[in-house]
């Protein structure tokens, strides 16, 4: 590979983990073309998974300040760059793993966090994005008429209260 193209290659790797806020590094050895472009689909629009040459991706991960994947770059590699939802991308990996055991995760920075495998699952453990807020939006729309309750219920129980010293007060000056 020409210098040229090396440092081509650097700016485009670079690019991606700019882009990215996360990357998945896999090792893939073992795996078809036909199995690899299956996980790309099965990754759908928010990853991009790429074969990756070692030496390169240190330079371009050191200069992105993904510097936390330079023990990780051994063998041969391939990185997911998410730029959506991570849990989605790591369940997608997590699973097609599952199913072909030739693709192991590595490890990946999350966030400018450093994940190790163990903690890759537990995140594609968690429920999606879309999940989690609208869970977050029905405790918090479920907390307002707690309070909506509480807030009328002061005003009727003096009303309440009122009305009953009213007839105490009538009934004890007939």
């Amino acid at each position: 590979m020409a210098k040229a193209e090396k440092a081509t290659a650097v700016a485009e790797l670079k690019s991606s983990f700019d882009g990215s806020n996360a990357a998945v590094l896999t090792e893939y050895r073992g795996l078809t073309v036909a199995q690899l472009k299956q996980l790309r689909v099965s990754l759908g629009e928010n990853a991009n998974f790429a074969v990756v040459k070692n030496t390169l991706t240190k330079i371009a991960a050191n200069e992105a300040g993904f510097s936390q994947l330079n023990d990780l770059l051994a063998g041969p590699s391939a990185i997911a760059f998410v730029n959506g939802d991570v849990v989605e991308a790591a369940k997608s990996l997590r699973d097609f793993a599952k199913a072909n055991p030739l693709l192991i995760i590595k490890g990946g920075v999350v966030d400018g966090k450093a994940m190790t495998p163990a903690e890759i699952s537990k995140l594609a453990d968690l429920e999606s994005r879309e999940v989690l807020l609208a869970k977050l939006a029905g405790a918090l729309k479920a907390k307002q008429g707690h309070a909506a309750a509480v807030f009328n219920a002061l005003p009727t129980n003096m009303a309440q209260l009122a009305e009953a010293l009213r007839v105490k007060r009538e009934g004890a000056g007939e």
